[in-house]
């Protein structure tokens, strides 16, 4: 195992993009298993689509902007690191989530195939998930630039994040359900 973390540190160190990436992609799709299998219980009639298109969000849109994002926030220097850490984590909470949020409900709904429903799946699921962000990632935040070395602070996140985007594909779930259904009661009333 440690050989296995020492690979992974080195590789981080040498191609932080494509590495984070790679995480991110593998934990956005574990994520999504782990709400089809382990709380929708799907069992054989998992959603591979889904699952594909949370990888993918992971490993190329998400990944890319968070290792960036990281990146700038590592380069502002502050006059004590106890600023330094209420400022990374009001940049990071304030400005960063409040936009990542829509990004991924706009993403998942353009990758089903239904970009005229990222408006209203937004504005439904954009504040109980911002609420729920802040509630888990604010302790975490907190902690990862206090203690965490740079280079592992998207680490942290992803690993913390492979609960969270269990909880991001569920949510993602119930929207696009809620959607499916507003879009059939039309059509049951039409016909009776």
């Amino acid at each position: 195992m440690a050989s296995l973390f020492r690979a992974y540190n080195a590789a981080l160190l040498k191609r932080p993009m494509l590495t984070q990436c790679c995480t991110a992609g593998f934990l956005f799709g574990a994520g999504d298993v782990l709400a089809q299998q382990g709380v929708e219980r799907r069992g054989t009639s998992h959603d591979f689509a889904r699952t594909a298109r949370l990888t993918f969000y992971g490993g190329c849109i998400f990944g890319p902007l968070m290792t960036k994002w990281y990146q700038l926030l590592n380069r502002i220097k502050f006059a004590t690191p106890t600023r330094a850490v209420i400022y990374r984590v009001w940049l990071d909470q304030a400005f960063l989530t409040p936009l990542a949020v829509p990004v991924f409900y706009g993403s998942m709904a353009t990758l089903e195939g239904k970009p005229f429903d990222a408006i209203d799946r937004i504005k439904s699921a954009y504040a109980p998930t911002l609420i729920r962000n802040w509630g888990v990632f604010i302790p975490t935040q907190i902690i990862n630039f206090t203690i965490v070395p740079h280079h592992l602070r998207f680490l942290v996140v992803s690993v913390v994040g492979l609960f969270w985007n269990t909880y991001l594909s569920m949510a993602n779930a119930r929207e696009q359900a809620a959607e499916a259904e507003a879009a059939a009661t039309p059509k049951a009333l039409e016909k009776s």
